[in-house]
């Protein structure tokens, strides 16, 4: 056995004699570092220790370093007492247009636990120096970038600002996951822009609402004379149907006067014609001797108990009247009534 064997054995025994436990939280990795390399090599140990566990190891030739894997939040903000420093810590960048506004911002991120040893060696002993030295820094520059793309309106846009975020959140992983940093989601947050600029865009947006005000008002006005235009075609309409309907009715009724009417005149000129036949026959049996006679009976008649008076005229042209066949025809009426009488 040669010196250093006898050296170094001994020492060993003493250091596991005095060895101390050394343990992880549910959410931490522990990273070693071996600062002698008597039986490992010196350094940063690659291997990173699970969480929840308990491991003992002498403190002389060893450090123990412990991070946190829990989701940690990067608040930048403009209020005092808000984020992670004191004072105004907003993230200021500049528009393409020229103005300069100010927003908060929150960056969700946390340590990749299998690249916890390269995080001791590049960055900070422990989260909050990670966040501190690689997630601050990083995140400022590549959200500052990525909004330094857009106009002064555009940020007023709230589907703009979640994309340039989701943009920046994807950036930061492009940079960060090699060296052991995971980015869950970049938050926008309030934002203030120049007073100038902020009242300029205040009016614009006042002026626009106004605009969009009085155009749904004219829209409005315009629905309601087309309703009103609707509504008199539809009056005007049911007038028409009302006076169609009235008009066939009374063109009905009128047919059926016309009608019963004209059967009336019908029934009338037959009746009239039917009496008319009848005068004629009569008048043409009249007009033979058995006419004459009807005649002279019914003179007879009209003299029967009259006084008849012959007055002599000279010199007169006068028109004579058979006296025998008046006489004859009083004489067969007056026996005709005095038979009659008889029986």
């Amino acid at each position: 056995m040669n010196l250093r064997t006898c050296f170094v054995l001994p020492l060993l025994a003493a250091l596991a004699a005095g060895c101390t436990p050394h343990s992880t939280g549910s959410t931490e990795v522990g990273v070693r570092v071996a600062k002698v390399g008597i039986y490992e090599p010196q350094g940063v140990v690659p291997d990173p220790y699970a969480p929840g566990a308990t491991y003992f190891f002498p403190p002389v030739i060893n450090d123990w370093y412990l991070y946190d894997t829990a989701l940690q939040n990067l608040v930048m903000s403009g209020e005092t007492n808000q984020g992670d420093r004191y004072g105004d810590d907003s993230l200021r960048f500049k528009t393409i247009d020229g103005n300069d506004i100010s927003v908060n911002v929150t960056v969700a991120w946390s340590i990749d636990a299998t690249k916890a040893p390269t995080l001791l060696q590049f960055a900070g002993p422990d989260t909050r120096a990670v966040g501190e030295r690689l997630v601050r820094p990083v995140s400022r520059t590549i959200i500052r970038d990525v909004l330094n793309s857009l106009a002064s309106e555009q940020y007023y846009d709230a589907g703009i600002r979640f994309k340039k975020a989701e943009e920046a959140a994807a950036l930061l992983n492009h940079f960060l996951n090699p060296e052991g940093v995971l980015v869950n989601q970049v938050l926008l947050g309030e934002h203030r822009f120049n007073e100038r600029y902020e009242q300029i865009i205040k009016d614009k947006k006042v002026a626009e609402q106004d605009a969009a005000r009085l155009s749904s008002e004219t829209e409005a006005a315009r629905e309601l004379r087309r309703r009103e235009l609707e509504q008199a075609k539809g009056l005007v309409q049911q007038a028409i149907e009302e006076a169609t309907g009235e008009s066939r009715k009374k063109r009905i009724d009128a047919d059926a006067i016309h009608y019963e009417r004209e059967r009336q005149a019908e029934a009338i000129l037959a009746e009239q014609r039917a009496k008319a036949k009848g005068i004629a026959e009569r008048a043409k049996a009249l007009s033979g001797s058995g006419g004459r006679n009807i005649v002279k009976l019914k003179v007879a008649e009209a003299l029967q108990g009259k006084p008849i008076v012959f007055v002599p005229t000279q010199g007169m042209d006068l028109r004579t009247t058979d006296m025998n066949e008046l006489l004859q025809a009083y004489a067969i009426t007056n026996g005709v009534q005095r038979s009659t009488a008889g029986q």
